[in-house]
């Protein structure tokens, strides 16, 4: 087991890094994808990556079975031992037109990928959010599923270029915050732990999910709602996290500062748990 410094590929189980131009990932963003943190050549939260990807394929109707997936990520994560796997499924191939073809070979995209370059100081210090102006679109069926469509993201991400954010904070056509472009929001609000709902938009992410049950399992239910803008401003903590660096305070959003607290030094120990 090593670690890896260069990015290797594998489309269908084989070594190789080409698609076909009639793939359906390619020509509507027809599929799903996944990004795991491997520690110690252990996939991390991989029940719960698959547990999702699995939602999104019944959604999407992309028909694959989930075992033998497991068993590659596994045999990957040994191999990679340190770094990300990013897995992608989508529909397969097929001819020009939205509509699905009657049989399908989905296709399985496996990135190996080196460790990510996080410096310290977000989980020390915090980072400060941008505030994107680029809105999330309400669609309810696709809602917390982590499809292909990534492009709100791309664009929120190309908003800022400095160093001085490290995440930007994207809210939906109402001006409700609901996620960052790449993690999911927690905020201590009146003593308890709030998340935006997602039932019209964003990413369930798998680390909010973890978090949300490590709460509760210590009596403290995490309340999913409509949070507005001025709660976001008025809270006492607020949280990014995600699977891949786990929980980044937010320090800073425009002229609203806060300090790292107690809250969120809680929720690092709860993800450095399956993270290190």
């Amino acid at each position: 087991m090593a670690s890896s410094s260069t990015v290797r590929y594998r489309v269908n189980g084989h070594p190789h890094d080409l698609v076909s131009v009639r793939d359906r990932g390619l020509a509507y963003g027809d599929g799903l994808f996944e990004t795991i943190r491997v520690v110690n050549g252990r996939a991390t939260l991989l029940e719960r990556h698959l547990g999702r990807l699995g939602r999104g394929m019944s959604v999407l109707r992309i028909e694959m079975p989930l075992t033998s997936l497991r068993s590659e990520l596994e045999a990957a994560a040994v191999e990679l031992g340190e770094g990300l796997l990013k897995q992608i499924v989508t529909r397969g191939e097929a001819g020009r037109g939205y509509a699905m073809p009657a049989i399908a070979e989905p296709t399985r995209i496996l990135q190996l990928l080196p460790p990510p370059e996080y410096p310290a100081a977000h989980t020390l210090k915090g980072i400060r959010l941008f505030p994107c102006a680029t809105r999330l679109a309400h669609q309810p069926l696709l809602a917390g599923l982590k499809h292909l469509n990534r492009l709100e993201q791309v664009l929120a991400r190309s908003e800022w270029q400095d160093s001085g954010h490290a995440e930007g904070l994207m809210c939906d056509m109402a001006g409700h915050p609901v996620e960052g472009t790449m993690s999911n929001l927690l905020l201590r609000l009146d003593g308890r732990w709030v998340t935006p709902d997602l039932r019209h938009c964003g990413v369930r992410g798998v680390m909010r999910d973890y978090l949300m049950d490590q709460l509760a399992a210590e009596g403290e239910p995490v309340l999913e709602r409509s949070v507005t803008l001025d709660e976001l401003l008025a809270c006492d903590e607020l949280v990014c996290c995600n699977s891949v660096f786990g929980v980044w305070p937010v320090v800073g959003l425009g002229d609203r500062k806060w300090a790292v607290g107690p809250g969120a030094r809680r929720l690092q120990v709860f993800s450095e748990q399956v993270l290190s």
